[in-house]
């Protein structure tokens, strides 16, 4: 059952250049993937052919962050343009609530079809889960309830089926097939691509693993999966042009988080995966749509977001939700058209003390099949069974613990509150120190005062939307 308290979806008339027919949209996402693994962004190893003839021909963000340092509240970002706290995806293994409006079902009332590949981790994927993909909007879903590996169980629908082959070839190959059969009918196609890759334990397929041969066996791994997704993702890309449907579609693609310490690479940014620091938030994407993005080698410096694709999609399709709940995005449209975005943009990041729950994808779904071979069925998870309850103990509007941080223009002020209450503030320049390796909040206190006041009132605004202020 799809909870909606709140919100009602229309579709009307694009007022940009893009009300001609509606293009097919693709998001394609890596788990654990670093803006520098990447061959396009100076990686000296790793080989990835389809991604740098995408960031060639497309548009590539330098600055593109993810909404958050850790994989479920990222993906939670993308399908509702909003910071995931406000939904309580705080951590990894946290279900998205069924009260939120999802990019899947705006689209749906525009006439689009929908389907869901490869990694969900925004809940239970067993059928009576409140929580799973059918219950956001995918009309077709074939998913993993977190990372995936080569050779893993995946739930079709809530049926446990065994697959064979490398995991980012799986996740594509089950999508073109149902795309293949979705162009058949006259409906424009929304589709998600989310890959298990590089997310360890890593064990790449021989083909891909043999391009690092000389490498260490973990080099090897690490970067074969790299490559199995970008192999996969040029099948992809290839089947697009031979449908001859490839010059209308919009194919995005991110990671949703930053680099894996020790082995992932930052491009030079400080920390990794699990920090606020820009090290384990930015992340390589590249949007190609031929129709409208004509030139090769452009570049977008601006700085933005993985919760900027829900209203850059909707903005195209022609979608207005009516009652949105507060967005966090903006439409990234100017950017495609080649235009600066004119307005003063801030963004916002708040990765909470709360801890993750464990959500091991191969025992759930290895239990879920044996259970359905004995003729059996499992309920939802209990960590997605009460998906959609609100907190019987509300979040404080006036203490927020853990690391927050606000960027605005090139400033990034850090706000980092202990459980004892203390908070520490710094502030880094971003053009001048893209490593934050310089604080100079004692030296710019009228920016540091005027950026405090902002942070704070956003993370009020957050922890409002977690109290269930939106859905009344």
């Amino acid at each position: 059952m799809k909870f909606r308290l709140f919100a009602t979806v229309v579709a009307c008339a694009a007022t940009t250049v893009f009300s001609a027919a509606k293009p097919h949209v693709i998001l394609v996402m890596a788990d654990d993937q670093g803006w520098g693994d990447m061959a396009y962004n100076g990686h000296p190893l790793v080989k990835t052919p389809n991604f740098d003839e995408a960031a060639k021909s497309g548009l590539r963000f330098d600055r593109f962050y993810a909404a958050a340092p850790v994989c479920s509240p990222t993906r939670a970002s993308v399908l509702t343009g909003r910071t995931p706290n406000r939904m309580g995806v705080f951590k990894w293994g946290y279900p998205m609530r069924p009260q939120e409006t999802t990019l899947a079902e705006a689209l749906k009332s525009a006439g689009y079809t929908t389907g869901h590949f490869g990694k969900w981790h925004l809940g239970s994927v067993r059928k009576t889960s409140p929580a799973n993909p059918g219950n956001n909007g995918f009309d077709r879903w074939v998913s993993a309830p977190n990372y995936y590996d080569n050779d893993s169980p995946l739930s079709d629908e809530g049926t446990a089926i065994e697959t064979k082959g490398e995991s980012s070839i799986i996740a594509v190959d089950f999508a073109l097939e149902w795309m293949e059969d979705a162009l058949q009918k006259d409906a424009p196609i929304f589709s998600v691509i989310w890959f298990g890759s590089p997310h360890g334990p890593h064990r790449a397929a021989e083909e891909d693993a043999a391009h690092y041969a000389d490498q260490p066996k973990n080099v090897q791994n690490f970067l074969g999966e790299i490559t199995g997704m970008d192999r996969a993702f040029g099948k992809l890309r290839d089947k697009l042009e031979e449908w001859g449907i490839r010059e209308n579609t919009i194919l995005w693609y991110c990671s949703d988080n930053g680099a894996l310490r020790n082995i992932g690479s930052t491009g030079g940014a400080r920390a990794h995966k699990g920090s606020v620091y820009d090290g384990g938030l930015l992340v390589p994407s590249i949007l190609e749509w031929p129709a409208k993005i004509t030139k090769p080698n452009v570049i977008a410096e601006t700085r933005c977001n993985t919760f900027d694709i829900y209203p850059t999609i909707l903005e195209i399709a022609g979608v207005k939700v009516e009652k949105q709940a507060p967005l966090d995005g903006i439409s990234l449209v100017p950017l495609i058209e080649g235009k600066p975005i004119e307005n003063r943009r801030a963004m916002g990041f708040w990765d909470t003390i709360k801890p993750g729950i464990g959500t091991p994808s191969d025992r759930w779904m290895t239990e879920l099949l044996e259970a359905q071979k004995a003729g059996n069925d499992l309920p939802p998870h209990p960590s997605s069974a009460k998906a959609a309850e609100l907190p019987s103990n509300p979040a404080p509007l006036d203490s927020f613990p853990g690391h927050a941080a606000w960027i605005d223009g090139n400033w990034k002020l850090h706000r980092i509150q202990n459980k004892e209450g203390g908070v520490k503030l710094e502030l880094y320049n971003l053009e001048q120190d893209p490593a934050e390796e310089s604080d100079v909040a004692g030296e710019k206190k009228e920016v540091v005062s005027r950026m405090k006041t902002e942070l704070d009132g956003w993370l009020k605004s957050v922890a409002a939307s977690y109290n269930g202020a939106d859905y009344e």
